[in-house]
C-alpha cells in the first residue's frame, strides 16, 4: 500500500475541544434545530432556505455574510427559516481545484488538513455563536462526520456521493435533517433508494468499529438537475418534474416527505442569475397545486457578498468555486420569497 501518514491519528475528543459552543449558544441552537425539524416534519409551515456561499473559503468574508444574513433572518422569521451554508469540503470531478476549507484553510498556502480541521470547527462555532444562525455543510467524507456533528444542523449528500453505500449508511446515523441530492444522471430512483437507506437502521463498519445506527427519519430529497449523455443540463424543478417526484415519494412510502429545490448547479446550468427565476417559478407551482405546496417546502440557494465567481481569491466575498448571487440580489430575493411564499 502507498499511503504515507502525514500526521498522528486524530483523537476525536481533542478535535472537538479545538472550538466549542458556549452554553448560551447551545441553548439557542437547540431552539433553532427544533424549528428546523418541525419544518421538515410539516409541523411548521414556514419555508426553509439553505443559503450561503458555494464554498466557505474565507473566514472574514463568511462572517460578514453571516452577520448580514442574521439581520435578514430576523426580518423574515415569520415566513422563512434560513440555515446558512458553511460548506467546508468541495467535491472535485477530476480531483483538481480548490477542495474546501478542510483541505486548504489558507487559499494562498499549500493544503494542510490538520489545520483545516481547526479552521472548519472554528468557523462553524463563530457563525453560530456570533449570529445565532444554524449551519449546513456537505458530508463529503463520511469518516469526517464526527468532527462537526455537534455543530452542523443540516447535512447534504451530494450528487456524486448519493450512490455510495457508506454515505447512505452514515446518513442513517445522523440525528439532523439530511438532504439527499439526485445523482448527476438525474435517476430519481437512486435518490429515493438513498433516502430509504438513510431512514432505516443500519449496521456497518465505521471508523474501524462495528456500529448500529438508529435511522434518520429526517432524510429527504434535493432536486439539483442533471446532465444528459451530451453534457447538456436537464433541469428538474419544472411543474411536471415536481409532480413526478411527488408520485415517487408516495410510491416509496417514505417518512416526512420533503422536497428542496436546488436553484443552482444543473437546474440553472450554473448561471447564478437563473436562481431568481427558478425560485419564482417554483412559488407559482406551489400556488397552483396543493400537493406541490405540501411537498416542496425548501430552496437551496448559492449566495455570497459579490455576484459571480473568480479564479483567484482577489475580490473579497466573491466565490472561487460556483458562481453565486451577490448580497443585494440575495436580500431582494429572500424578501420576495417571504412576501409571496403562499
Amino acid at each position: 500500500m502507498a499511503f504515507i501518514a502525514k500526521s498522528e491519528p486524530l483523537n476525536l475528543s481533542k478535535v472537538q475541544e479545538i472550538a466549542t459552543l458556549s452554553d448560551a449558544a447551545i441553548a439557542k441552537k437547540k431552539v433553532r434545530d427544533k424549528e428546523l425539524e418541525a419544518i421538515i416534519k410539516g409541523e411548521d409551515d414556514r419555508l426553509l432556505l439553505v443559503i450561503g456561499p458555494c464554498s466557505a473559503d474565507n473566514e472574514a468574508a463568511v462572517l460578514t455574510y453571516a452577520r448580514r444574513l442574521a439581520k435578514l433572518q430576523e426580518e423574515v422569521k415569520d415566513e422563512i427559516l434560513m440555515v446558512m451554508r458553511v460548506y467546508t469540503a468541495k467535491p472535485r470531478t477530476n480531483g483538481d481545484g480548490y477542495k474546501g476549507l478542510v483541505h486548504q484553510p489558507d487559499t494562498t498556502e499549500k493544503p494542510s488538513l490538520i489545520n483545516g480541521i481547526r479552521a472548519v470547527r472554528e468557523l462553524h462555532v463563530k457563525v453560530i455563536s456570533e449570529t445565532g444562525l444554524i449551519t449546513a455543510d456537505e458530508m463529503l467524507y463520511p469518516e469526517n462526520l464526527p468532527i462537526v456533528a455537534d455543530l452542523v444542523s443540516y447535512h447534504a449528500i451530494g450528487a456524486r456521493s448519493v450512490e455510495d453505500q457508506e454515505h447512505r449508511f452514515a446518513a442513517s446515523g445522523i440525528d439532523a435533517p439530511t438532504g439527499m441530492k439526485n445523482p448527476t444522471s438525474g435517476n430519481l430512483s437512486v435518490m429515493f433508494n438513498a433516502i430509504h437507506a438513510a431512514q432505516q437502521k443500519q449496521t456497518f463498519l465505521y471508523n474501524s468499529q462495528e456500529v448500529e445506527t438508529t435511522s434518520n427519519p429526517l432524510a429527504h430529497a434535493i432536486l439539483r438537475g442533471a446532465l444528459n449523455e451530451y453534457g447538456e443540463n436537464v433541469p428538474n424543478f419544472y411543474y411536471e418534474n415536481l409532480v413526478k417526484v411527488i408520485e415517487q415519494y408516495q410510491q416509496f412510502g417514505l417518512k416526512n416527505p420533503f422536497i428542496m429545490v436546488d436553484t443552482n448547479h444543473d437546474n440553472s446550468g450554473k448561471n447564478y442569475l437563473e436562481q431568481v427565476r427558478i425560485v419564482r417559478q417554483t412559488l407559482i407551482n406551489r400556488s397552483w397545486n396543493q400537493e406541490v405546496k405540501q411537498f416542496v417546502r425548501g430552496f437551496m440557494i448559492e449566495s455570497y457578498l459579490e455576484d459571480g465567481r473568480q479564479d483567484e481569491p482577489v475580490v473579497f466575498g466573491k466565490s472561487i468555486t460556483d458562481p453565486c448571487l451577490g448580497w443585494e440580489k440575495t436580500e431582494s430575493l429572500v424578501r420576495e420569497i417571504a412576501k409571496t411564499k403562499w
